[in-house]
C-alpha cells in the first residue's frame, strides 16, 4: 500500500528554497532526492514521489537553524500532515535515537551520508562522476581522513537495515546521479 502524502514535490521545492538559500545545501538536497528516487525504484516503486520529497526536505532547516536541526523541518512536516516523512527525517538524525522502522526511514538513513560521500569522491576526480568507479568509492570509504565529516556508521547501518551491501548502495547512487552531474556540480573539470 502506498505511503499517503499530501505535499506535492513542487511545494516541497518551494519550501526548501525559502529556507535554504545556499547552493551547496540545495545541491545536496537535490542529490539525496535523486538517490531516494532510485531507492524507491528498488524497494517501493509506488512511493517514488514520497521518497523524493523526503530526500529533498531532510535538511531543509539546517542552513538557517543548524543548532535546531531537524526540529524545525520535522515540526513543519507534521504541521503539513506528513507524518511518514517527518518520522523518516527524525530517524535520519541518529542523535535523537528515533528508530528507522519504515522503509522510507531506512532508505534516507542509507542515502543521506552515502550521497554526500559519492559527491565528495567526484570533487577530487578530474572527470568527476564520469570516471568514478565503485572500487574507488569503497577505497576512499576506508580512508577516515577523506570526507571526515561523513558518518560511515550511518551508511553501514542504513545498508544493514535495507539488507544490501555498501557496494550495491553506491552503485545505485552513482546510477541516480550520473545524468545530473552538471546540475549537481559533480561533472569534473
Amino acid at each position: 500500500m502506498p505511503i499517503p502524502n499530501k505535499l506535492s514535490l513542487e511545494d516541497a521545492k518551494l519550501h526548501l528554497e525559502s529556507w535554504t538559500l545556499g547552493t551547496p545545501l540545495r545541491r545536496h538536497a537535490r542529490a539525496v532526492e535523486l538517490s531516494m528516487r532510485q531507492l524507491a525504484k528498488e524497494f517501493s516503486p509506488e512511493d517514488e514521489t514520497v521518497f523524493a520529497i523526503t530526500g529533498l526536505m531532510h535538511d531543509a532547516d539546517y542552513e538557517q537553524w543548524p543548532d535546531e536541526h531537524p526540529h524545525k523541518i520535522v515540526a513543519w512536516l507534521h504541521e503539513n500532515h506528513e507524518p511518514a516523512i517527518a518520522d523518516a527525517v527524525a530517524a535520519h538524525y541518529t542523535k535523537w535515537g528515533v528508530p528507522a522502522d519504515s522503509g522510507l526511514a531506512k532508505a534516507l538513513l542509507a542515502a543521506d551520508e552515502a550521497t554526500g560521500f559519492v559527491c565528495a569522491c567526484c570533487y577530487v576526480r578530474p572527470r568527476g562522476i564520469a570516471s568514478l568507479e565503485i572500487k574507488s568509492i569503497l577505497k576512499k570509504l576506508k580512508d577516515k581522513k577523506f570526507a571526515a565529516k561523513v558518518d560511515r556508521r550511518e551508511i553501514q547501518t542504513g545498508c544493514d537495515l535495507l539488507g544490501i551491501s555498501t557496494e550495491q548502495l553506491f552503485q545505485w547512487i552513482v546510477q541516480a546521479l550520473k545524468d545530473h552531474a552538471e546540475e549537481l556540480g559533480i561533472q569534473g573539470t
